[in-house]
């Protein structure tokens, strides 16, 4: 298996051999001190390992400004956000019983974590598109996140998730708000990285090949 490291190499990539993830080693001791914000859904269909591709333009409150986008962190907790989620535009089969989340919690539940396998931009809709069975989007939504200031780079990001063998309960606090891609977590927030894989290596692989060929 391959994992794309998108600060090094020819055009930001550079690959490099990936752990093995049924090879728990010091790894699965560790705790995980950043988290990625994703739709609600999105998260619990990662750890089911319904879909294992995120698309990735970064939101309005990003370090180096709207839409910027960076691959920071190669292993993170996946933190369920629910502020712009839009089970409309979830594909129907994908969508979760429960209806929007209206009210902010007073806590945060992380079912699980993951990891970076791979890293591409995404050079058109067309190519996009042919990936359409590893993410969990309707064309609204996709179309809204080329559309969202198209001079900036839009980024496919295949991952591995984990699912905790327990959730992890957190109190919500207001340093999680915002739209933003990265939530730093305290000392006494941190889950371990452990869990079980959503998806076999096999399947992974198979989906970073296609990947890599359908957006080159």
């Amino acid at each position: 298996m391959i994992r794309f490291d998108s600060v090094y190499g020819k055009n930001g990539i550079k690959p490099e051999p990936f752990p093995n993830p049924a090879n728990p080693v010091i790894r699965s001791k560790t705790l995980l001190d950043i988290a990625l914000k994703e739709w609600a859904c999105v998260c619990d269909l990662l750890v089911e390992g319904k879909v294992c591709l995120l698309l990735r333009k970064g939101g309005v409150h990003e370090d180096g400004g709207p839409a910027r986008f960076r691959l920071e962190h190669d292993r993170f907790a996946l933190f369920p956000a629910w502020e712009h989620e839009n089970l409309a535009w979830i594909k129907p089969e994908l969508r979760p019983a429960r209806g929007p989340i209206d009210v902010e919690p007073p806590e945060i539940t992380f079912r699980g974590y993951a990891e970076v396998v791979g890293l591409w931009e995404v050079p058109s809709r067309t190519a996009f598109d042919r990936l359409d069975d590893l993410h969990p989007w309707r064309p609204p939504q996709v179309d809204m996140r080329f559309d969202y200031k198209p001079e900036r780079p839009l980024y496919a990001v295949l991952v591995l998730a984990y699912r905790f063998d327990q959730p992890h309960v957190i109190p919500n606090c207001p340093s999680f708000a915002g739209c933003r891609s990265w939530v730093p977590l305290d000392a006494e927030d941190r889950p371990h990285a452990s869990g079980e894989p959503a998806m076999s290596d096999a399947a992974v692989a198979a989906a970073a090949e296609r990947i890599a060929q359908a957006l080159g």
